[in-house]
């Protein structure tokens, strides 16, 4: 049995020990109907993950806070590994602060706050790590770069693989994207207005001022939830990434983990053009 590091702070997502495989068996058969008649997913690629070893996998998603392709993710992890098998995925703290009955669902999922205590301490514990370092700018990112991975720059991923001598291992999808139709991201103007006096729905800084076509809005203003449309979708576990330097040395050398950044997104994006072919061919 894996070894569980326990913090004092028990709050949600604060703890390992809120993954609850009894409540992730019972999702199953709902999970397995998207999967099989609504999204119609078409996978490949599982044999690429490193057997009996730990590792960092790395998404970048679609689809708005519905976010479809990970929830079809995890559903393909937990019929092949079992729902027993730990992985751990990375949540936003925003999801705390909104709603603490759904953190407290999603937490016996196996989501953890995106905090570098939370990823150091799962993948201490002998489990592996899920993480999509976009987060809501990727999900809402414009329609016209559905085809495209968007990291929002952020390298703090990079860091932990090479801290804890992990390989990074990507996970994309393609079809996401068009269950719901991003239009265009007001941010910035909504920002401006914020600091014109304007206050932030709900106190919070959404990060993402989306304009979309989805379900149940039609046209839709802010990052609201969705309901996604019924997209046929396809997704992909590429081949593990394996750094030539590792640790704390390697994490503390900003080119070098700007290299490291340049390579996960290259290689991600080529994986994507190619499974972007195969969707069109089928």
């Amino acid at each position: 049995m894996l070894k569980k590091q326990h913090f004092i702070n028990k709050k949600s997502g604060w703890s390992l020990d809120e993954r609850d495989p009894k409540f992730i068996e019972a999702l199953m058969p709902l999970l397995g109907f998207f999967y099989h008649y609504y999204f119609r997913v078409q996978t490949s690629g599982w044999d690429n993950i490193p057997p009996q070893k730990k590792v960092l996998f790395v998404g970048s998603h679609n689809g708005g806070l519905a976010a479809p392709d990970m929830t079809m993710m995890m559903y393909d992890w937990f019929r092949r590994f079992g729902v027993e098998q730990p992985v751990y995925g990375l949540m936003h703290p925003k999801v705390w602060q909104v709603s603490q009955p759904l953190a407290q669902l999603v937490a016996k999922a196996g989501a953890i706050m995106a905090h570098p205590k939370m990823a150091y301490t799962a993948l201490r514990s002998g489990a592996s790590v899920l993480v999509y370092p976009g987060g809501a700018e990727d999900v809402f990112r414009p329609h016209y770069l559905s085809n495209k991975i968007y990291l929002a720059g952020r390298q703090g991923f990079i860091k932990l693989a090479l801290r804890e001598n992990v390989p990074i291992v990507p996970v994309i999808s393609w079809g996401a994207h068009d269950t719901l139709i991003v239009l265009a991201d007001y941010y910035k103007i909504v920002q401006q207005l914020h600091e014109w006096g304007m206050p932030w729905l709900l106190g919070i800084d959404p990060e993402v001022f989306p304009i979309y076509l989805g379900l149940p809005w039609g046209l839709a203003i802010g990052p609201l939830p969705n309901i996604p449309l019924p997209v046929p979708m396809y997704t992909r576990v590429c081949p593990a990434i394996v750094f030539e330097r590792y640790g704390p040395e390697a994490a503390s050398d900003r080119h070098y983990v700007n290299e490291c950044y340049e390579l996960v997104v290259s290689l991600m994006q080529q994986e994507l053009d190619h499974l972007v072919k195969l969707a069109a061919r089928s």
